[in-house]
């Protein structure tokens, strides 16, 4: 069995079994709650949209944050809008898309960075998405002196999603080297103040990086606008941990009931996207993958 815990025989039963049961009783509880079961576009990213998109739907996934080149692709084979039809045919709301990075930190990268994004902004808006999740991917070494040239950036990002209503969501990564937590993303967001820039939180990286549980006080109400959701492993340790380990919700250690419940208690009552990175997910079937989320995701919530 690998770190996810789902072996080709898990797969199976999954497949037989909690599918079967995703569209009754563990989906009326997810739509009873203020919180919506939520399927990130990277953690099936081994399939084209449409399957990806019709798995979700055959499990019972109502809430999804597409991925935007996916949908891109599977437009320029199918016609304008093609994306939007298949995702309300389905019965899916996409209530949030992913993403664009290299838009904080001057460089090479970030001129290409604004070009994505417009045609981003433009696909967020096509499939009715009125969120995007931008990344902190920093890697150079910086200072305090940077700041004011990545609140410049930041806001010249919100004016290019402000026509397409769309809002950018500052997301603090673990090991990025400018926005890395609770506190500075939140600094960075109020300083720059555009109604087109928003705080949201993955847990995975608030609880493995160095963001304080006690930093979920400093939120005012209603500040949080998206949530990614996944769990921490208790191996590998996290100074060699990569993407790709990360946990379903419920089967690593951190407090996640906890978290959920403070981000509650701040007024949140949107989407747990589940975010995973591991290969052998991202290339299974869909609809066992959804599935296993909402059978996950559900405790947290009902």
């Amino acid at each position: 069995m690998n770190k996810s815990g789902l072996n080709r025989r898990a797969f199976m039963a999954l497949s037989a079994g909690v599918t079967a049961a995703a569209g009754t009783s563990s989906t009326r509880a997810a739509s009873d709650s203020k919180l919506l079961v939520c399927m990130h576009g990277i953690t099936s990213s081994g399939s084209d949209f449409r399957t990806c998109m019709e798995g979700w739907a055959r499990a019972g996934i109502r809430f999804a944050e597409p991925d935007l080149a996916s949908a891109r692709t599977f437009e320029e084979a199918n016609g304008q809008g093609s994306a939007r039809q298949l995702i309300d045919d389905l019965g899916i709301s996409a209530v949030s898309s992913t993403n664009c990075l290299f838009l904080d930190e001057n460089g090479p990268r970030r001129d290409n960075a604004i070009e994505e994004l417009k045609w981003k902004v433009a696909m967020a808006e096509s499939i009715g998405a009125d969120r995007l999740v931008i990344p902190s991917a920093a890697s150079a070494e910086h200072s305090m002196p940077d700041f004011s040239e990545v609140m410049d950036n930041l806001a010249e990002a919100a004016e290019i999603a402000r026509p397409h209503n769309v809002s950018l969501m500052l997301e603090f990564t673990r090991l990025s080297t400018l926005v890395s937590n609770l506190r500075t993303s939140l600094h960075l967001i109020r300083t720059i103040n555009h109604p087109n820039l928003r705080f949201m939180i993955d847990v995975y990286h608030f609880w493995a990086g160095t963001s304080k549980f006690e930093d979920l006080d400093l939120i005012e109400p209603g500040e949080i606008h998206h949530v990614h959701f996944a769990d921490t492993p208790s191996m590998p340790h996290l100074e060699v941990a990569e993407r790709k380990d990360r946990a379903f919700p419920g089967e690593g250690i951190a407090p996640l009931q906890k978290i959920v419940d403070k981000l509650v208690e701040k007024g949140y009552s949107g989407p747990l996207s589940l975010e995973l990175f591991d290969p052998e997910i991202q290339n299974s079937d869909p609809e066992v993958i959804a599935a296993r989320a909402i059978e996950t995701i559900t405790p947290f919530i009902s």
